[in-house]
């Protein structure tokens, strides 16, 4: 028998978890890092997604468009930002919305916020305003 022979008799052979730990902890941490994260991307956009086909955010946009104030404000064209903060509840009785989102022109950006509720099938606003960040000024989006 020679000495290297001699040598695997002695030694027991390490399992694979032994001879692999120290690669394969960091590589499944980081994976599940990475899968939790692409989770979170995916739900927030898809919620921002269903948020931005929803009437009170077509309405709040689309008045902000159209107030020749703001656009004079933020500069044309007026581009829709993110939704920054939302809360929506939807019952049997009413549905009701606060939401804030960006909106951002040539000139300076600014913050639609919508609050309402939703009674017999119709959205009644409470409040519809846009913070324009340039002049901190807010205007008031229900005015005529």
């Amino acid at each position: 028998m020679n000495q290297s022979e001699a040598n695997q008799l002695q030694e027991p052979q390490k399992s694979w978890w032994q001879r692999n730990w120290k690669w394969f902890v960091p590589t499944g941490c980081f994976t599940l890092l990475a899968l939790v994260s692409v989770f979170v991307v995916i739900v927030y956009f898809s919620v921002a997604s269903a948020m931005k086909q929803a009437e009170p955010f077509i309405d709040g946009f689309k008045n902000a468009m159209t107030n020749s104030y703001v656009i004079e404000s933020l500069g044309e064209p007026i581009e829709l930002g993110e939704v920054t903060e939302e809360d929506i509840v939807i019952g049997k009785e009413a549905e009701s919305v606060d939401i804030y989102f960006s909106v951002k022109g040539s000139k300076s950006e600014g913050t639609v916020h919508v609050v309402g509720k939703k009674l017999n099938g119709e959205w009644q606003y409470s409040e519809m305003s846009i913070y324009i960040e340039a002049t901190e000024e807010t205007i008031d989006l229900l005015e005529e």
